[in-house]
């Protein structure tokens, strides 16, 4: 074929997660990567924790490690970290709870050679009994298939491609891509987000304002593995309040709507869609929080 007629060559992609504890999911999403049909340039692991993980396997390529200090769970500086020390031309931002199907990393590259976007993949609940003790024989994407479930409050992906998404508040940060330079573009995420909650709903929003479109990507595919939730999540009843504050003084909108919602619900605070502040009647009680914890729950 002529020179100006051939597919673009996909980008090189660095795959980017977050690590506080969890080293078993750690090691099931680098044993996902090693059986990738597109290897990715690199891994690169922030750790919200003193010391990396022992013990860890090969995901098939190299291994960039990086300690991000502060607070107990810095989602936006350590996400921000990881994505200024990568390599790739592509960056796919892959939850430590998440393994990646064989397919995803050529799928959400697939989806970058031939669109400027950000790109969401399927996410898939796995039940407690798929934890993150899965030997090599049930770690196959058939098996997983089987057990898997969608989460309730996501569309369904396409079969084949790419299909719009007219929500970038569909962003979760469990699996997404883009270009380094779309992320460079807004200045990553807003480390004035601690703690959990909020962070990425504004960096997609950011994005959205620059014009760059939202897609879900077929095939690029991830594995939830379980892990006891809190429904709702009052274990970070502080932070989720203060993000969603930020984020309206920014959008003029609210953000964590759902929870908000749960938090009113149990008399926690008073709000609305249309209120422009949050008004707190009093924090959760440590019988409470404890209360929450819904141990077989998939999705919080």
């Amino acid at each position: 074929m002529p020179p100006d007629s051939r597919p673009p060559e996909p980008p090189s992609a660095s795959v980017l997660t977050l690590v506080r504890g969890r080293a078993g999911c750690l090691r099931n999403l680098m044993r996902g990567l090693a059986r990738q049909t597109v290897h990715p340039r690199e891994l690169v692991i922030a750790w919200m924790q003193p010391e990396p993980a022992p013990g860890l396997p090969d995901p098939g390529c190299p291994v960039r490690h990086l300690h991000v200090p502060g607070e107990p769970m810095p989602l936006a500086a350590a996400r921000n970290r990881a994505a200024e020390a990568a390599a790739g031309d592509l960056l796919i931002f892959l939850d430590v709870d998440c393994i990646p199907a064989a397919g995803l990393v050529g799928a959400y590259a697939a989806a970058a050679s031939g669109a400027e976007g950000l790109f969401l993949g399927e996410v898939l609940y796995l039940p407690p009994k798929a934890g993150p003790d899965l030997d090599d024989v049930r770690l196959d994407d058939p098996a997983l298939d089987r057990l898997g479930r969608p989460h309730p409050a996501r569309p369904p992906v396409p079969e084949t491609g790419l299909r719009r998404e007219p929500d970038p508040g569909q962003l979760w940060g469990l699996s997404f891509a883009l270009h380094a330079r779309a992320w460079r573009s807004v200045g990553g995420m807003d480390e004035d987000f601690t703690g959990y909650g909020g962070e990425e709903t504004d960096f997609a929003a950011r994005l959205a304002a620059t014009g760059l479109p939202t897609y879900w990507a077929a095939g690029a595919r991830a594995y939830h593995q379980h892990h006891p939730v809190h429904v709702p999540p009052l274990q970070h009843f502080t932070p989720i309040l203060a993000n969603a504050a930020r984020f309206r003084a920014r959008h003029g909108r609210w953000c964590m709507t759902y929870w908000l919602g749960q938090f009113r619900a149990a008399g926690l605070i008073d709000w609305n869609d249309d209120a422009p502040a949050i008004r707190l009647i009093r924090p959760p009680t440590a019988p409470e929080i404890a209360a929450a914890l819904r141990p077989g729950a998939l999705f919080s």
